[in-house]
């Protein structure tokens, strides 16, 4: 293993607290998501990276951010490393919740005290914090994403916090390709009200290896949406034809289907919707994840419909935290039906909540359908 340059690390720690409460985004509003039961994520994320790297505590060095930003995560878990003292970090309590005072302009700073310091700035966050280092970072130093932000469409993340671990211990032994990849965000506030800015920030260097980096978000092809139109009266017609509870899911290619339901659904958020007699009617609009648990431990196990993120390939774990671990154990994988573009289902798809055992429920095979007649089956990893 290269003994060279420690490894540079920073933790976003309020990254994905709206991911559960609905709010697709913590940009602006911590205080709201705090109020409507959202707790910090990352901190845990960090931890489980750092658990993966166990073997490593004596032949690897980090260099970190005070308190919350790093620090805190790297002294329980007894590694070596250096702090970049920028600033003393307060606290702030939120409706009893107490919180690292942090900004971007803190990620922002200890990267630009770390990048010709070290050979790799590893992160924890979403889309903001890797549109924060590369503004900073540029290409100078490879950059690597520890996923615990609700978003994250740039290609700059491992598709989880094993995965990140994997992959640098793989790049610290010279055993990981060095890519480009793009660097993305969006405008939270029009990603609200289902409107999806996106913006290019730039591109950065990232360790590559093969199913445990994720890619960047992509667009449905135009020329496939005929093809998705008939697919969306078919699933429609298919429900209206079953009465019970179901849970639909974001993105364009789901969309489609609660318009023919004649629901006022939601373009990027889970909407709850009861059939009965062949209609359908909206129980709640943009539902949280407290919101999904109460139909999901009910005796009627609500169907659940979902489609396919271009580029990144999940299925759950991106964009759709409000079916969380706890939600999708009440789920039986039967009651899944998955809708997706035939251009999505080239490769495998993901799924990350969190838990090994939903992940481990979810994994396999799933039939996905891409036009009103046909279906592929399509292997879950």
């Amino acid at each position: 293993m290269d003994a060279g340059r420690p490894v540079g690390f920073i933790v976003n720690p309020i990254a994905g607290m709206g991911g559960r409460v609905a709010l697709k985004g913590t940009d602006g509003v911590v205080e709201e998501a705090v109020k409507r039961g959202a707790r910090p994520v990352a901190p845990d994320v960090a931890r489980l990276f750092l658990e993966e790297l166990e073997d490593l505590k004596d032949s690897i060095t980090f260099i970190t951010g005070p308190a919350e930003l790093g620090e805190t995560y790297l002294r329980e878990k007894g590694f070596r490393y250096e702090v970049v003292r920028h600033r003393e970090i307060g606290r702030r309590r939120i409706d009893g919740v107490l919180l690292p005072d942090t900004t971007s302009e803190d990620t922002k700073e200890l990267a630009r005290a770390m990048v010709d310091r070290v050979r790799i700035l590893v992160f924890a966050g979403g889309d903001g914090t890797a549109r924060d280092i590369v503004q900073v970072v540029d290409k100078r130093v490879p950059i690597l994403g520890i996923p615990t932000g609700v978003k994250m469409f740039s290609g700059v993340f491992a598709a989880s916090p094993e995965g990140a671990a994997e992959i640098l211990r793989r790049y610290l032994n010279g055993n990981a390709s060095i890519v480009e990849r793009d660097v993305m965000d969006l405008d939270e506030e029009a990603f609200r009200r289902d409107v999806v800015v996106p913006k290019h920030y730039g591109r950065a260097l990232t360790p590559y290896v093969e199913l445990l980096l994720q890619g960047s978000k992509q667009p449905t092809r135009t020329d496939e949406n005929e093809d998705l139109d008939a697919l969306a009266e078919a699933v429609a017609e298919e429900i209206l034809s079953e009465d019970g509870v179901y849970f639909l899911g974001a993105g364009s290619t789901v969309k489609r289907i609660k318009d023919r339901l004649g629901i006022d659904g939601t373009l990027l958020g889970v909407d709850v919707v009861r059939v009965k007699n062949g209609r359908a009617e909206l129980l709640v609009k943009d539902a949280a994840e407290r919101d999904l648990l109460k139909f999901a431990r009910s005796r009627e196990k609500p169907r659940v419909v979902v489609t396919i993120v271009g580029g990144l390939n999940f299925l759950f774990g991106r964009g759709n935290q409000q079916f969380s671990a706890d939600v999708l154990r009440e789920i039986p994988k039967d009651n899944l039906i998955v809708v997706a573009a035939r251009s999505k289902l080239d490769g495998p798809i993901r799924v990350y909540t969190g838990d090994k055992s939903v992940d481990e429920k979810l994994r396999g095979y799933l039939r996905v359908r891409f036009s009103p007649w046909m279906e592929k089956l399509v292997r879950v990893i």
